[in-house]
């Protein structure tokens, strides 16, 4: 008999799968706070969330950076320091006493350590380690963020229920510690480390030449990058899948829920329904990039998240309704199933830059997210509910939609030839370009 070795990249992917799960994890524990810092503290909704905007803002703002510091540094040495400085951030706000320093904590240590495990850490594991297989991959590592919700969600419901926030906020702490010596010991920063081809490559590709500084290496992708007018159409379509997705639902939607007699645990377990469902919609996802016009995909995901977010006001009661499941399942489905196709565009008009320049698109994804989480936490503090939040966010997912299809304008350029971070997929062999 015929044994076959497991390509190392599938341990690296399954390493920064672990890592991602986390990360997820613990941005979404500002959500089941919301209630107990209310109660403990009184403060209010908007001064709670502004910290939660801090946290999605820095967690988009740091990920072209952290792209750029792992060609600096490598890819290991970045993320064992994004897990000790979320472990400090987390345990330390249980000494907390005023606003201000839920601030610093959750929103700038944990939004800085969890932003060096954004998306960006994506496109930069499956650049370096596949060719082969890069778009299912893409959407397997996504759908970890999901995983995270699904994981931690519940579990820090029901501890904050039973022993209070502070419990929920140690136990993040020593998730993200246990997370480390398993990075240090799988996860490796090149293919040509070991001398291996990537996976699905012909040929061992030589480790990228460490740049002079991440900060020149982050803003100079994002001055060549702005130069297109399909950076500005990738970007302003991902701003509102962040308003949409975490900065809205991601924020509120227990909250919310809870304004209509719904307990927080049974909110968080529907949340955490979300992050199943996306799952499979991710992985789909990934699998249909390979296969499908990117630009299709992105129109055709954002359009029915603006349809089903329209819906969301009238199907909130005191009980679980099955429509309100049905809600659940499909927007589940659609959660963060744009992140395979967005990857590969950014591949399709950058090239080797592509991973520094998703960084950039996904900081725009979390400026987003921060603005909406802001904004809807004002609304419900002078409104009553958040009934004008749902219907905004649905509208500008429909213009998402829209700002996808544009990306069909402009000329055809000729293939970019294969390099380092690049896949020869075939969505890749005929990329378009906008003026």
């Amino acid at each position: 008999m015929i044994k076959t070795r497991l390509h190392p990249a599938w341990f690296v992917a399954a390493v920064a799968f672990i890592a991602l799960v986390g990360a997820a994890g613990f941005r979404a524990t500002p959500s089941v706070m919301i209630g107990p810092l209310h109660d403990e503290f009184g403060w209010s909704t908007a001064t709670i969330s502004a910290a939660v905007s801090v946290n999605l803002l820095l967690y988009g703002l740091t990920a072209p950076f952290a792209a750029a510091l792992m060609d600096r540094f490598g890819i290991r040495r970045v993320i064992m320091a994004a897990l000790v400085l979320v472990s400090v951030g987390s345990g330390l706000t249980v000494l907390m006493r005023q606003s201000w320093q839920l601030v610093l904590l959750w929103g700038v240590l944990v939004g800085l350590g969890t932003g060096s495990m954004a998306l960006g850490f994506v496109a930069t594991i499956t650049g370096r380690w596949f060719v082969k297989h890069r778009g299912l991959v893409t959407g397997v590592l996504t759908a970890g963020g999901a995983a995270g919700n699904l994981v931690f969600l519940p579990v820090l419901a029901s501890l904050t229920t039973s022993h209070g926030w502070r419990v929920a906020a140690l136990t993040v702490a020593a998730a993200a510690l246990a997370v480390v010596p398993l990075v240090w010991w799988r996860l490796r920063d090149h293919p040509a480390e070991l001398d291996i081809a990537p996976y699905g490559g012909e040929f061992t590709q030589p480790a990228p030449i460490a740049a002079a500084g991440a900060a020149r290496t982050a803003l100079s992708a994002l001055r060549e990058a702005s130069r297109k007018r399909a950076f500005w159409l990738l970007a302003g379509g991902f701003a509102i899948c962040g308003a949409t997705t975490n900065g809205l639902v991601g924020t509120h939607f227990i909250p919310a829920a809870h304004d209509h007699g719904v307990p927080e645990t049974t909110a968080a377990g529907l949340l955490a329904l979300v992050g199943m469902f996306d799952i499979v919609g991710t992985i789909a996802s990934g699998w249909l990039t390979d296969r499908v016009d990117s630009r299709i995909l992105l129109g055709g995901y954002y359009f029915l998240r603006g349809m089903s977010l329209l819906v969301l006001p009238s199907l909130f009661a005191a009980t679980v309704h099955p429509s309100m499941v049905l809600f659940i399942l499909f927007y589940g489905l659609d959660w963060v199933a744009t992140v395979p196709p967005t990857v590969t565009l950014c591949r399709e008009y950058f090239g080797e830059r592509g991973a520094v320049v998703f960084g950039w698109v996904f900081a725009s994804h979390q400026f987003g997210a921060a603005a909406a989480a802001s904004a809807a936490g004002l609304l419900r503090d002078q409104l009553g509910s958040y009934n004008a939040a749902w219907y905004g966010a649905g509208a500008l997912a429909v213009l998402a939609s829209l700002l996808s299809l544009m990306l069909f304008a402009g000329k055809r350029l000729k293939p970019i030839a294969p390099g380092i971070g690049l896949a020869t997929t075939p969505s890749a062999a005929q990329p378009q370009a906008a003026r």
